[in-house]
């Protein structure tokens, strides 16, 4: 059980602390993975960035995921169920319009114009408070590939034993604080697990370190 979202940063700065990495990046899931991600910014001394996803809903369900959109990425779907409801990926092409302009304009409004982070030969250390079902993670990891990274990381303080194997071949390491068998949801891990606003996401970003932070430093 952690304290809060702040707590497991600290604990998660200190075992990434130990691990070898070239020009450390940090990049979050906003908006609870931002106050993960800060500690360890400030920690490594490395950038703050964001992963933009944004969901793609079922027409008649929004909450059932068809698919995920990464900023500048090309949208991902789950085959299996478009096939099953006998739809095809341009039958959303207005929800993929509508979740550009949504990353767009929380890129914006988050890093107040700062341009996003290099990950080219860097090690790139992926946070969020915690992974149900890492669906989300899915559409980040092909967004990172384009970007050609060293090493992935993926860095969390909770997920359920099912969702890191089926993640673990995706990154080079995954350090996860907690894994228990019986994982009802990534909140009931945490004692505070209020929502994170846009303007603590917007601070937080603010106070840590900026681009050029931890360039060219190894951690050893």
């Amino acid at each position: 059980m952690f304290e809060d979202r702040i707590t497991a940063g600290l604990q998660l700065a200190e075992r990434l602390a130990e691990l070898e990495m070239q020009d450390p990046v940090v990049l979050a899931l906003p908006r609870g993975g931002v106050p993960v991600a800060l500690p360890i910014a400030q920690k490594l001394n490395a950038p703050l960035d964001l992963i933009l996803i944004r969901k793609i809903g079922m027409p008649a369900n929004p909450e059932l995921a068809a698919g995920a959109l990464a900023e500048g990425s090309k949208p991902i779907f789950n085959d299996a169920l478009l096939q099953a409801m006998g739809m095809k990926p341009e039958d959303f092409a207005s929800q993929v319009a509508e979740a550009r302009k949504e990353n767009a304009a929380r890129r914006a409004s988050y890093l107040q114009g700062r341009d996003p982070v290099d990950l080219e030969g860097r090690t790139v250390i992926v946070v969020d408070d915690g992974i149900a079902t890492g669906a989300t993670f899915m559409a980040a990891h092909f967004w990172l590939k384009e970007r050609k990274p060293a090493e992935v990381i993926l860095a969390v303080p909770v997920a359920p034993p099912e969702a890191v194997d089926e993640l673990r071949p995706l990154v080079d390491t995954v350090v996860c604080l907690l894994s228990p068998r019986e994982f009802w949801a990534v909140g009931a891990h945490y004692r505070d697990f209020a929502q994170t606003s846009d303007d603590e996401v917007t601070a937080a970003l603010a106070a840590a370190p900026q681009a050029g932070a931890g360039k060219d430093k190894t951690w050893h």
